[in-house]
């Protein structure tokens, strides 16, 4: 197979990551191009011994941190001038870093390969990233959770990261109290609570009035992933890993994703 026939399937959403990574279309996909007329000189920095969506993306970012930015126009989505106005602060590994993850959803090995590092180096530049995002915006949280030990444990990453637990709600009451109350700027919620209420529920009605972005924590992620729509934009499955909670609660206040309260449902339980 060509490297042409390798590399077209994975070109739009490698598109989405060089307009993220540079902030607008046009110098996003003038590295593209760049990155194309390489491979057609050189194909040896296609990594053959990689799969080739890690092939394009690492041969990718070797242009990107070799070549000077060529104009870097204004974004012109509402998501992406919520990412812009936060991916200037990062540093470029991390920004690259974290948006391989974040973003583009490559799984932490494929994503050092990528940018050429190891897998500690890839997740302290994960962890450096985040930490900057949360100093930029750090926040009050909401934690809609009946188990202590995970509310604990939910508490100490959100801290961790700079933000601030302003309450651990255990039934669907306590939940919309303290949100009506403190309207934080992110909710973690469970689905199934202490009182047999449920987070869903909670969550649901919280945003028919108020908009914010929401991470569910569940042992149950097939009551929320339906089919239907809307689908939750964020998911952690229990039992769940630190490193990956913390990095979904940066996505989501990186991007500003915030809940709409159009339809009154999420998904059915």
């Amino acid at each position: 197979m060509s490297i042409a026939e390798q590399v077209g399937p994975h070109l739009p959403f490698l598109r989405r990551f060089a307009r993220a990574v540079t902030g607008s279309q046009r110098s996003g996909d003038a590295y593209v191009v760049s990155t194309l007329e390489a491979l057609l000189a050189d194909p040896s920095i296609f990594s053959a011994d990689l799969p080739p969506r890690v092939a394009l993306y690492r041969a990718f970012l070797m242009i990107l941190n070799t070549v000077p930015l060529n104009g870097h126009a204004k974004a012109d989505e509402p998501a992406l001038q919520a990412a812009e106005r936060n991916l200037e602060r990062l540093a470029p590994p991390a920004r690259q870093a974290f948006l391989l993850v974040a973003v583009e959803e490559f799984p932490p090995a494929d994503a050092a390969l990528a940018l050429g590092v190891d897998q500690a180096e890839l997740q302290a530049l994960i962890d450096e990233a985040g930490r900057e995002i949360a100093r930029q915006i750090a926040t009050d949280v909401v934690i809609i959770e009946d188990e202590p030990l995970i509310a604990l444990d939910l508490e100490r990453l959100v801290t961790s990261l700079g933000h601030r637990v302003i309450k651990i709600a255990r039934t669907k009451r306590q939940a919309i109290e303290a949100v009506q109350r403190s309207q934080p700027g992110l909710i973690l919620a469970d689905i199934q609570l202490a009182d047999g209420s449920s987070g869903l529920d909670a969550v649901n009605e919280i945003l028919r009035t108020f908009s914010v972005p929401v991470i569910f924590v569940t042992a149950y992620p097939q009551r929320l992933l339906t089919g239907t729509r809307p689908e939750p934009t964020f998911l952690i499955t229990k039992p769940f890993h630190p490193d990956n909670v913390k990095a979904i609660i940066s996505q989501a206040l990186f991007f500003d994703i915030r809940g709409r309260p159009e339809r009154p449902r999420l998904a059915t339980a």
